[in-house]
């Protein structure tokens, strides 16, 4: 059976009869494991991700579409507004949208291929602070005794990088400080149980207390997931998943390496498919299901390869938000067009 005729099926006639949808479909592609090319015949299902374009209401009256989600399906389909303010900060689970293989997109209109063609204009060094963000989620998602299996030392490190990452938008969401105002490192630590651990060196003056708490839960709530078992996690162990975590952990270094290397947005891993099927298949655990310390060397040469591929990329620091506002300017005026 062809995607097309999957998606022609009963369970996707929202698709066509949905009001912010139908006509509106600028763009359907199949997401996931498919499109990663890391997945299982008859195990794998089928994600499907689109775009639609908004209603003249939603341009320009009250009314606003942001996405529609099918959890049957696992289908979602984002408007336009809303995947351009995903796109500008490289949110990897739209921008792996732009960089499917030609054969996994299932429609593109005129205004889909005029979005493809400018795909570039939204790839920034973001990219290491978004795909950094979701990698080292996905990190926290292993086992807390799978953590443990790599050095004090590396794992403070990991901690390090977790913290930095949703340090990157502190300036943006809470009241604004200058860079040298809040340090973060790793030194050698005092404790008998630590080799190193995480310090801080703070010089704020007349600053916000509750801007200030707010920061300080979040990097405490990062430090809190490394040291306790979630649900979520108990879960991936018993239901044989942990390596799909872990498939998806290298997966997200692969693609960012990518965009800041090569400029290219590369969401078929064709490449590395043996690596990621063998993470995923279980050779980097041990007999309890446990990530074995040969993985967490790999994630630890990904970062130090992706923390190069930033200091040497000749994309800039963010994108040009000018050039990308007149092309949603642009694929606006001709989703009037459409409905006029």
């Amino acid at each position: 059976m062809t995607l097309q005729e999957i998606i022609s099926k009963p369970e996707y006639e929202f698709l066509k009869s949905n009001p912010h949808l139908g006509n509106k479909i600028c763009l359907l592609g199949v997401g996931g494991s498919v499109s990663y090319g890391t997945n299982i015949p008859g195990k794998s299902d089928l994600d499907i991700r689109g775009i639609a374009v908004n209603s003249r209401a939603d341009i320009l009256g009250l009314s606003n579409f942001e996405n529609f989600v099918e959890e049957e399906t696992d289908t979602t389909v984002y408007g336009l507004n809303k995947i351009f303010k995903l796109l500008l900060n490289c949110n990897p689970n739209t921008i792996e949208l732009l960089g499917l293989k030609s054969e996994h997109y299932l429609y593109v209109n005129h205004i889909g291929k005029e979005l493809l063609k400018n795909k570039k204009i939204f790839l920034s060094q973001r990219a290491v602070h978004s795909f950094g963000g979701y990698a080292t989620a996905q990190l926290r998602r292993l086992d807390n005794k799978a953590v443990r299996l790599v050095n004090q030392a590396q794992r403070e490190q990991h901690i390090l990088n977790s913290i930095n990452n949703a340090f990157y938008t502190f300036p943006e969401r809470y009241f604004p400080f200058s860079e040298d105002s809040i340090r973060l490192y790793v030194d050698k630590s005092s404790q008998e149980e630590y080799d190193t651990e995480i310090y801080m060196d703070v010089n704020l003056s007349h600053y916000p207390l509750r801007d200030y708490k707010g920061m300080w839960a979040e990097m405490n709530n990062i430090v809190k997931d490394y040291s306790k078992i979630g649900k979520r996690n108990k879960h991936a162990i018993e239901h044989d998943k942990l390596g799909k975590h872990m498939m998806h952990l290298i997966r997200l270094y692969l693609m960012c390496i990518d965009i800041l290397e090569n400029e290219e947005i590369v969401t078929y891993r064709e490449k590395e498919h043996d690596l990621l099927m063998d993470i995923r298949n279980g050779k980097y655990l041990d007999k309890n299901k446990q990530p074995i310390p040969e993985f967490y060397e790999m994630v630890d040469e990904y970062e130090k390869r992706m923390g190069y591929a930033k200091e040497n990329t000749s994309l800039p620091e963010s994108p040009d938000e000018k050039t990308v506002e007149e092309l949603l300017i642009s694929l606006n005026e001709m989703a009037l067009q459409i409905e006029s």
